[in-house]
């Protein structure tokens, strides 16, 4: 989705987000956009974020988007969408 040159301008894969603490690949949305069904809180890390060392990134890198209103798509692409901090509910991740 959005301005890859291989990609097409709009999503073609979606799937109900689980929050989780956990940062591995098998947790990641994997360079998603998110639709936020019930607003609130989201706590996310950014795609493409790793640890300088080139490790993948830990809690320390997520930002925290306050108040996204019911209905919404969060602006930004994502890998994970972290539990502590996120009272969003309803999510969507599509890419």
């Amino acid at each position: 989705m959005g301005q890859f040159g291989n990609q097409p301008d709009f999503g073609t894969e979606a799937a109900t987000v689980t929050a989780t603490d956990t940062i591995t690949f098998a947790t990641s949305v994997r360079s998603s956009c998110l639709y936020i069904g019930t607003g609130g809180d989201v706590k996310v890390i950014l795609s493409g974020v790793t640890q300088a060392d080139g490790t993948p990134p830990t809690a320390v890198e997520a930002v925290l988007f306050k108040n996204i209103p019911d209905g919404s798509f969060l602006p930004v692409i994502v890998d994970y969408v972290l539990l502590t901090g996120t009272t969003a509910t309803d999510i969507i991740a599509i890419k």
